[in-house]
């Protein structure tokens, strides 16, 4: 959420920046800053009502220590009045606030200045492309290798859940749990304190990261008791902090967790959903950090090389790209997208998005430290894929089958026990 004192003090700017990611602001802001002060008028009248409220009080009090009770009596009719104006003007007051509330809530987060111009995903900039790409004629998808090598059961999913729950039999089973243990070891060797949270969050913790109001029709909902299946690790992770003010001394933070993920994703026709390429349930471990706001975009850059490490290690060929405003989600201050080439659909599939969104969910979920002036501040969160499995595994199956059967990137064989599957 976007700090009301910026709004503020740069409203032109925020309008400015907004637009870089083709949301028009004007309005919202004109809200926004109308429904502010009048609350600020409110909270002054509030305030001068209750200095003179305690001022009388003290003046009644006197009156009757001098035996002046009929002016003491004149007096606390005055209060009693005055007391019925306070709760008027609270009331008001807190019906302002929530306003203004629900509007910023509907601001999505400025970009920064480095975001590529773009509205689509066709102006989003190669950052980096590397790897040998296959091009072959008479390569398998990765759904017929499933079905022939008894790898992944879609009509299965499809009887037990419904479209987008796969189920993963045999060796395909061995290679989630392989992929899920050699990410999680390479995160926690580069830092990251590994944490196993909950699959379903409040209402509040939704709102916190950022998927409420936004993204709300993209969510299973359990009605009865208000929750939410998360659509990503990074929900629960970050909000594990909501609330929380740290030391200086207690940042950087890093933390990274394993969990299935749930989105009702929209669409149902055509190669960009069949097979892995689009489900509703998915395995994926993310990997989170709280920063100090300078030191946010060198942690970023770092999330990067190490998403690209794992990338390298699986020898699968992968580009980064930086996402252009028109691109970029409601939340992000900056995100890097890797994608990895499908050999046999001769396309990129995105497999992580590593984001910075500066002091937006921090805001949102109270998230500060104390700096070394002794102030409270906010602190700035990100958080990457590392990995997400599904396209990982197909892009594994299509870019490693060969005539004899579907050869196993070396870091993976202690993880799942076998070198190819055939």
């Amino acid at each position: 959420m976007i700090a009301i004192q910026t709004i503020r003090e740069n409203a032109d700017l925020v309008i400015e920046r907004l637009a870089v990611k083709y949301f028009d602001a004007t309005e919202v802001v004109k809200q926004i800053l109308d429904a502010d002060a009048e609350r600020r008028e409110v909270q002054k009248e509030l305030d001068s009502l209750k200095a003179q409220s305690n001022k009388v009080s003290k003046e009644i009090g006197n009156l009757f220590k001098s035996g002046k009770a009929a002016e003491a009596n004149e007096l606390k009719a005055v209060v009693a009045k005055n007391k019925d104006h306070v709760k008027e003007l609270e009331t008001r007051f807190s019906e302002l606030d929530h306003k203004q509330q629900e509007l910023l809530l509907h601001l999505p987060n400025i970009p920064c200045y480095d975001v590529p111009h773009g509205k689509t995903p066709d102006d989003n900039k190669t950052i980096k492309e590397a790897g040998e790409l296959r091009k072959e004629e008479g390569l398998k998808a990765h759904w017929d290798l499933a079905s022939q090598y008894e790898l992944i059961d879609f009509e299965l999913g499809n009887k037990i859940a419904g479209a987008g729950f796969p189920v993963y039999k045999g060796k395909g089973a061995r290679l989630q749990r392989a992929m899920l243990n050699f990410f999680l070891d390479e995160n926690t060797a580069a830092g990251y304190y590994e944490t196993q949270p909950p699959i379903v969050v409040n209402e509040a913790s939704a709102y916190g990261t950022g998927q409420l109001p936004d993204k709300e029709g993209q969510m299973y909902h359990v009605q009865n008791e208000n929750l939410y299946l998360i659509p990503t690790a990074e929900v629960p992770l970050t909000n594990i902090f909501r609330g929380t003010l740290l030391n200086e001394s207690d940042l950087p933070i890093k933390i990274t967790g394993y969990t299935p993920c749930f989105r009702r994703e929209a669409g149902s026709y055509g190669k960009d959903v069949r097979g892995l390429n689009r489900l509703h349930q998915f395995d994926k471990v993310e990997i989170v950090q709280v920063q100090k706001p300078e030191n946010s975009y060198q942690a970023l850059e770092e999330m990067v090389q190490h998403v690209e490490s794992l990338l390298q290690k699986l020898e699968l060929p992968y580009r980064i790209l930086a996402l252009c405003g028109g691109d970029m989600s409601f939340t992000s201050a900056f995100t890097y997208d890797f994608e990895v080439y499908s050999a046999a659909q001769e396309r990129w599939l995105e497999v992580s998005s590593v984001s910075n969104f500066e002091s937006y969910q921090a805001n949102r979920i109270k998230l500060r430290y104390k700096n070394h002036e002794g102030k409270n501040q906010l602190a700035h969160t990100l958080n990457g894929s590392a990995l997400a499995f599904p396209r990982i595994l197909a892009c594994l199956l299509e870019n490693n089958q060969t005539e004899k059967g579907i050869k196993i990137p070396e870091v993976l064989v202690p993880y799942c026990g076998f070198d190819m599957i055939d």
